[in-house]
């Protein structure tokens, strides 16, 4: 019962589980009636997705005494997915995650960034984000300026291959030699309205005869608590 209480809690579907670890929708289906008991292997390929393990078998939940947030959610409504694992595997896909407050220069680009640790995907999991392996790179968020959707210290995976304001949404964005982090929408005539999530922070508008200094990275599909 507890695997079920852990798959609801990544918005997962049976199948989208099963898949993850090579499983039938049925065999899922078993394991969550606690009608067959799972293996080594599948508890290892469901953790890479998130799944508390350790609650999974003892009832304890693993993050319970440091404090550190183990979620991820999609950042444009708050949905709870699956986490990526540190532990390579042989079918993960490694997505590095960069701390952009190391940036020093102007158009440097993102991969010229050093690395600050790395967290592998199954590339099931990043295809029902919309994400493509290479496409997509984790930053870390600084200050409280998305405060809301994005706190101080968390990753977000950031979707390098969507670069379209008129989406709307949170993008990663260089202006002017600094990488910020906003919610963007593009208004007539061209111009760009960067809004802060937090209230105490004044929008910005970004015209179009300066729109020469800024170049969209990105934008924001998934949060990711602090990694520890």
């Amino acid at each position: 019962m507890r695997l079920r209480e852990e798959r609801t809690r990544l918005g997962l579907s049976q199948t989208e589980l099963g898949d993850i670890a090579s499983i039938t929708k049925n065999t899922q289906m078993l394991y969550e009636s606690d009608k067959r008991s799972p293996k080594a292997d599948y508890l290892s390929s469901v953790a890479s997705a998130g799944v508390d393990v350790r609650y999974v078998i003892e009832g304890i939940r693993s993050d319970s005494s440091s404090g550190q947030s183990s979620a991820a959610f999609r950042v444009a409504d708050g949905t709870p997915i699956g986490l990526g694992s540190p532990t390579p595997s042989d079918d993960a896909v490694p997505v590095a995650m960069y701390d952009i407050e190391a940036a020093a220069g102007a158009g440097r680009s993102l991969e010229a960034e050093p690395i600050k640790t790395t967290l592998y995907f199954p590339p099931e999991q990043l295809s029902a984000l919309g994400l493509s392996p290479g496409r997509v790179a984790g930053v870390q968020v600084r200050g409280d300026s998305m405060e809301g959707t994005l706190e101080d210290g968390d990753w977000t995976l950031v979707d390098l291959g969507n670069t379209d304001p008129r989406q709307e949404g949170v993008f990663l964005l260089l202006i002017s030699g600094e990488r910020r982090i906003k919610r963007v929408q593009r208004l007539a005539g061209g111009a760009l309205y960067l809004i802060s999530d937090n209230e105490h922070y004044q929008p910005e508008m970004i015209p179009p005869e300066r729109m020469r200094e800024v170049e969209i990275l990105g934008r924001c599909e998934v949060r990711i608590g602090r990694i520890s």
